[in-house]
């Protein structure tokens, strides 16, 4: 619901690029009004529908969260607005061929939080003899036993999984080499859709987390109207204490009570429908959507001041959660603790160890790294046939794990170059050609090969210093000089000529041999004679990381010198 931030440096977070249209605050305050709408609930909401499809395409591997011993299908988290009778419709089982997948038996299951509240069988002899002889009607009558599933939900968010049980693990002789392990299973039935409708009858509202966080307090339909009003304005001030990340005075106050009031009237004095109308006021306040440190008034132009401890506690929250601060290191920056070093140092250790601090991989390591681009890159698939997405996910998990030992650890930052571990799951380890590792799981290992030490032996990182169908020693080089040693090379001139690349019926070159035309001439060797050693001592790994000897196009060695 929100609009994507632009990037600077490779970052989302860099704030003179940062611009707020009007278009754009129309999106903040409808997702504003959803999201409090949300957390909140509704006791009497009207009937609605999601639908939820599988992000990949490959439906043959297990997927993490769903009960073991499944295979495609997805997994979701959905916010339930209420107790009641949910419908839940499977589509794409029958179609696209009227038989994809259906050549054998398969049970399909409904999961809620792990428990499994639907299972019906699709598929087999009798489902392939009425879709031979009635065709289109058969079709639709087999997707019809998966409409309409009537499933019983508590409100609130719950996760919700529809996929497979497995059928066999044996592998199919009609590939006669799959590519990726364990996927030799043929006839793979597939999940199109899933489509979740309701409430019907609903029952009342079940306090969800949210819900409870939200309301600190809660009037009984009895009191006086001077006492909800107090019990909002407690609701309100706790949470835009955690909204606008400091202390709230009576100012910040004035406008969400006159909403709360407000609210109140339209929705003929019900409580929630005045807080429901004064949170979304709190969370498309410009005191939440912008962050802005105090300027100590007698401060000079130029002159070197220390931040407020408020501020620092949004610094530390943002840059290591990725999110506001939570209500101990509030506390903490409101007494003014953090000064103290020692105290510093104890939140800091706090917040690492919370799992919230996985951000601080995912979101600035992933973006220092550039390791975000990783979703954007297709390799060709003539040169790479064996790439697909679950070694992309691999590659980006095993990046995950391998940083963020680092840190959990609190190894030297020289380990994140010299480290001789990582972290491997079948069809990766497959890929580096690392023996004796089975299964999904991602596992330590440790790395005979120093050639795979540290990030240079990444494939995550190999790949996003390629282009789609080759290696480029430039790209290479320029990351390491950029996110290593923070040297970045100077923009290439606007008149630089172009990369030849090997044309059909020429003798191919090797990129070594096309770079080395391309740096004869002094203005790029300036750049170049830098950039291009670094590259080319990684020539070995191809364009998705995995290890080389010899030049597929021009049929010679692979010189990494």
């Amino acid at each position: 619901m929100l609009p994507k931030d632009d990037q600077a440096d490779g970052f989302d977070n860099i704030a003179n690029v940062l611009k707020v249209s009007p278009s754009f605050l129309d999106q903040y305050v409808s997702a504003a009004r959803t999201i409090t709408s949300q957390a909140i609930g509704n006791a009497q909401p009207k009937p609605a529908s999601v639908v939820f499809r599988p992000s990949r395409s490959d439906q043959s591997a297990h997927i993490e969260g769903l009960p073991l011993g499944t295979p495609g299908g997805l997994l979701v988290e959905h916010v339930f607005p209420a107790d009641g009778e949910y419908k839940f419709n499977i589509n794409g089982l029958a179609g696209g061929g009227y038989v994809r997948g259906l050549e054998y038996e398969h049970r399909v299951i409904i999961t809620i939080d792990g428990a499994r509240v639907f299972e019906k069988t699709v598929g087999g002899e009798e489902d392939i003899k009425a879709i031979d002889q009635k065709q289109a009607v058969a079709v639709a009558a087999i997707n019809g036993r998966f409409q309409n599933i009537p499933v019983s939900v508590k409100a609130g968010p719950h996760k919700v999984g529809v996929t497979f049980v497995v059928r066999t693990f044996a592998e199919s002789d009609e590939t006669l080499f799959p590519f990726v392990p364990g996927r030799g299973d043929d006839r793979i039935a597939r999940i199109g859709s899933v489509e979740i409708l309701g409430p019907f009858n609903p029952a009342g509202m079940t306090p969800t987390p949210a819900r409870q966080r939200v309301f600190v307090c809660n009037p009984a339909s009895s009191v006086t109207e001077a006492e909800q009003f107090g019990c909002a304005r407690q609701i309100l001030s706790t949470f835009a204490r955690r909204a606008f990340r400091r202390t709230v005075t009576d100012r910040d106050l004035v406008a969400p009570l006159a909403f709360y009031k407000s609210g109140k009237e339209d929705g003929a004095g019900d409580f929630d429908a005045g807080i429901k109308a004064a949170l979304m006021a709190i969370v498309s306040s410009p005191k939440f959507l912008y962050r802005a440190e105090a300027v100590p008034e007698n401060a000079e132009s130029g002159s070197t001041y220390r931040v407020t401890d408020v501020d620092l506690a949004s610094r530390l929250s943002f840059f290591l959660w990725s999110r506001l601060p939570d209500d101990e290191l509030l506390d903490a920056a409101a007494q003014g603790k953090l000064k103290d070093a020692a105290v510093l140092d104890k939140q800091v250790q706090r917040l690492l160890a919370d799992p919230k601090s996985k951000s601080l991989i995912t979101n600035f390591a992933f973006q220092w790294l550039k390791i975000r681009n990783i979703d954007e890159i297709d390799p060709d698939a003539f040169q790479f046939p064996n790439f697909d997405e679950t070694l992309r996910d691999a590659f980006k998990r095993e990046m995950e794990f391998f940083v963020e030992s680092l840190v959990r650890e609190d190894r030297s930052v020289i380990d994140l170059l010299t480290a001789n571990y990582t972290f491997v799951n079948e069809r990766l380890a497959l890929h580096y050609g690392i023996p004796n590792i089975r299964g999904d799981r991602f596992r330590r290992v440790t790395l005979e090969d120093s050639s795979r030490w540290g990030l240079l032996g990444k494939g995550g990182v190999l790949m996003v210093t390629s282009y789609p169908n080759r290696t480029a020693p430039v790209l290479r080089g320029a990351w390491i000089l950029e996110n290593i040693s923070g040297t970045p090379p100077s923009p290439p001139p606007p008149d630089v000529e172009g990369f030849k690349e090997n044309k059909e019926g020429e003798k191919a070159k090797t990129v070594r041999e096309i770079m080395e035309q391309h740096r004869a001439k002094p203005s790029c060797n300036g750049c170049h004679g830098v950039m291009d050693p670094l590259g080319f001592a990684l020539e070995n790994f191809d364009a998705i990381g995995a290890w080389r000897t010899k030049d597929v196009n021009a049929g010679t060695p692979i010189d990494a010198s």
